[in-house]
């Protein structure tokens, strides 16, 4: 698909909805990915992106650094979108500030309101796309075929119990993101996406083709794994590919 250099009225309705899987992907000192759930994640108009933050945390770090980002939202019903923008400024006052906290979600909250709301120019977007469930089936089917050769080189342990367990969840929703040339990261997601053991993560390409077999061996990812419950882990690591 074709990107858009533009958010559509009907785009930014969609992306207006309080439920809905927001994430932001922004590059630490490092040059490395890093993933956050931004649940805020919307439209402003046609060339700007916005999201509220009520926590701290190091992707808010992140854009002062570096302001290139990448976006994903996917609503419930089952359409995504993908984009890249540029951090701008934040504010905390004004009327998406208002806006924010006159949400449900947080004008009822006792313990939270959006106290800063955070203004990106938009690159380009991918969508609205549906999410590729078949592909992501095919990918898990494969993944669970590679997990046993996965096994066969060693590596140190990383992930506690929980987290394996939890990335090896049918519910858990997994993405991978890394920094492109151009110095934006970009987010695909790959449900299929394993931990064979306490050292890796497998997945296939099948997930998306074109896009991972853009990925040379050695590319720094990350991977996000998100739950029903909005519980998440981050996890950062060379890739490399079965030959």
């Amino acid at each position: 698909m074709i990107p858009k250099k533009a958010l559509s009225p009907e785009d930014i309705s969609a992306l207006a909805a309080e439920t809905k899987v927001g994430l932001l992907a922004t590059v630490n000192p490092q040059g490395l990915p890093h993933v956050t759930l931004i649940t805020s994640l919307a439209g402003q108009d046609a060339g700007h992106v916005m999201w509220g933050q009520f926590s701290e945390g190091q992707s808010k770090k992140n854009v002062k650094e570096n302001p290139n980002c990448a976006f994903f939202a996917l609503t419930l019903d089952r359409k995504t979108w993908r984009g890249r923008a540029v951090w701008t400024h934040e504010k905390k006052e004004g009327p998406e500030f208002e806006l924010y906290n006159s949400m449900p979600m947080f004008r009822y909250n006792a313990y939270f309101g959006i106290h800063t709301v955070h203004y990106m120019d938009l690159v380009d977007v991918i969508g609205p796309v549906p999410l590729p469930l078949a592909r992501s089936a095919a990918s898990l089917v494969v993944a669970g075929l590679l997990a046993p050769l996965a096994r066969r080189r060693r590596v140190k342990p990383v992930m506690k119990p929980w987290a394996r367990s939890f990335m090896n969840a049918l519910t858990t929703l997994k993405f991978v993101a890394y920094v492109g040339d151009d110095g934006f990261p970009w987010i695909i997601p790959c449900m299929g996406c394993r931990a064979p053991d306490s050292g890796r993560l497998v997945f296939s390409p099948l997930a998306a083709p074109d896009e991972f077999s853009a990925l040379a061996a050695g590319t720094q990812v990350a991977v996000f794994g998100m739950g029903m419950e909005a519980e998440s882990v981050l996890m950062r690591g060379p890739l490399y590919w079965f030959s």
